[in-house]
């Protein structure tokens, strides 16, 4: 039997759609998401029929947390503006973040340079012409003490993206919140420290991935004990959307990470409900509004059902799931940039009604350079118009009973359980990765959606449709070489005033620590209180487990 529904949606289309098209057909294109998902013209309550309220939705702070896990939303407090910044010296980006403090921001969010990010110190071959461009460089604790001076840690949430050299950047951290004065116990923030997702998307790993969840799982189990209110690794979806996988992808691939990151943990002997609750999650926030929407709202259904089914987790905040958003970057063009401007509100409009914990807005000028202070500034008071003029954050989950939406979400989460069982029937993500299951995944998507570009089924304003031929040149951040200069004086300075014995005693004790079973960020600590270099210490590894090549996809 036919529901009245259904009967209701027949009549509308034989009376009132048909004689329409007849007379004005619809536009012939695609009608999918950014992703390439089909979309129905029209979605009505048969569209969820299958759902049920309390199974599926549930009220805000309530399992399984896809209307959101605070009860309250953004009515008892709002999510944090953390601007991703980083370039130059440690000087230039201290003062870039005291800029944005001013100006309103409410965490801290740190850009690395490349040399930095692969472990490799300023006066390596391989450094030539990348120190301080796409970052800041950090070369050893006084680079570290040069870039919060003047900015208490115990007083503000910090962000790093850094991933294989994650516990030295860390450990050098530490060091500066212990000298001045602050208590470990009481710091927050969080380091990315996602290996998986390199190994999948951004390609800048150091060591194989066993030796590298091994450092992961030394992170648990130390910030368990010694730091406990830190989250210990970000995982992240942002790289491997901006490799070119789909939504979908994006979900379910973080999300199974997040798993072989929890199974790691518990196998090496931890208490799930002793680590879990400090991981976060990091999710890009793509040009098509709907389904970044609905992925936010699956993410955190899915996390909560899998730590409560599948780990047996017992606390509360096991299950929930919390995460940093950033506005895609791949989708800035550098064609207008001004229009980049209307990219990011929206992406960043789409990421709050999904939820998310935190934020970072795309500056307008970041598909020509580093962000100047101007456009950063104006991408976080993009944030705030959001915040405080929108009346979007009145509301707890305001697109929630959206046939539209909830059929949408149920189906990425159906679509991500798929991904789960392909990669369980793998053995797990470390398994998959070594096998390029996920990294052929993201590359036929990327294939797909170019040709999409390309035949003009998905329009990009001002690249494939609406083009000017006159788009006037738009000032830039330009970082020159001084930076490389100054920071390769100061290594210099540092080899010829620091103990040199001291340091080669704290190597030695990593190596000894990397070839056995001891955890590893003791005595990364003393390798840092001894200003041995990230270079150095990264090499003491690569000395005990080498450096991993990925094997060419087929």
């Amino acid at each position: 039997m036919k529901s009245a529904t259904e009967t209701a949606k027949q009549r509308w289309e034989r009376e009132v759609l048909e004689p329409t098209l007849q007379k004005a057909p619809e536009r012939d294109v695609p009608f999918t998401t950014i992703s390439g998902r089909p979309i129905e013209r029209l979605y009505t309550a048969d569209d969820v029929v299958d759902l049920d309220y309390r199974r599926d939705f549930n009220n805000p702070g309530e399992f399984p947390y896809t209307r959101g896990i605070h009860p309250s939303g953004y009515r008892g407090k709002l999510w944090t503006m953390r601007q991703f910044a980083g370039f130059g010296t440690p000087e230039e980006t201290n003062e870039r973040y005291k800029t944005l403090l001013s100006a309103g921001g409410t965490g801290l969010s740190v850009a690395f340079d490349l040399p930095t990010l692969m472990g490799r110190d300023p006066d390596h071959e391989l450094s030539l012409g990348e120190v301080g461009k796409c970052g800041v460089s950090i070369v050893s604790l006084a680079d570290m003490e040069r870039l919060f001076d003047g900015i208490a840690l115990g007083d503000i949430t910090t962000s790093m993206t850094i991933n294989s050299p994650a516990s030295i950047i860390f450990a050098m951290y530490l060091v500066v919140a212990e000298k001045q004065g602050a208590d470990w116990s009481t710091l927050s923030g969080t380091i990315q420290n996602d290996i998986l997702k390199e190994f999948i998307a951004q390609k800048e790993y150091i060591y194989p991935p066993r030796e590298s969840m091994r450092l992961i799982t030394d992170i648990f189990a130390f910030c368990s004990k010694e730091v406990p209110r830190w989250n210990t690794v970000s995982v992240s979806g942002y790289h491997i959307r901006e490799a070119g996988s789909t939504s979908l992808q994006e979900l379910a691939f973080t999300l199974r990470d997040g798993i072989e990151y929890i199974q790691y943990g518990i196998d090496a002997g931890l208490d799930v409900d002793d680590f879990a609750p400090r991981m976060s999650f990091f999710f890009n926030s793509h040009s098509d509004f709907f389904e970044e929407i609905a992925k936010f709202r699956a993410a955190r259904k899915l996390w909560a059902e899998v730590m409560r089914d599948r780990f047996g987790a017992r606390e509360e905040r096991s299950w929930k799931l919390r995460f940093h958003t950033q506005t895609a970057g791949v989708s800035l063009t550098a064609q207008q940039p001004y229009n980049n401007v209307v990219r990011t509100a929206l992406q960043a409009l789409a990421a709050v009604l999904g939820g998310t914990n935190s934020l970072h807005t795309n500056s307008l000028d970041e598909a020509l350079a580093l962000p100047t202070a101007e456009a950063a500034t104006l991408a976080l008071r993009t944030q705030q118009v959001i915040a405080y003029e929108s009346g979007v954050t009145n509301i707890v989950d305001p697109l929630g009973g959206s046939y539209f939406l909830e059929r949408l979400t149920l189906d990425m989460e159906r679509g991500a359980q798929e991904y789960f069982d392909v990669i369980d029937r793998m053995g797990g993500m470390v398994e998959a990765i070594e096998e390029g299951f996920p990294q052929r995944e993201i590359a036929e998507a990327s294939y797909r959606f170019q040709q999409a570009v390309e035949k003009r089924d998905k329009i990009i304003v001002g690249v494939n449709d609406f083009v000017r031929e006159d788009d006037p040149r738009h000032p830039i951040l330009y970082i020159d070489d001084t930076t490389a200069s100054t920071q390769l004086a100061r290594l210099e300075q540092l080899r010829k005033t620091r103990d040199n014995d001291a340091v080669r005693r704290t190597l030695d004790a990593l190596r000894n620590a990397a070839r056995g079973t001891d955890n590893t960020m003791y005595p990364l600590i003393e390798c840092v209180r001894a200003y041995a270099t990230a270079g150095e210490m990264c090499d003491a590894l690569r000395d005990v487990w080498g450096e991993y090549e990925e094997v060419p996809l087929i």
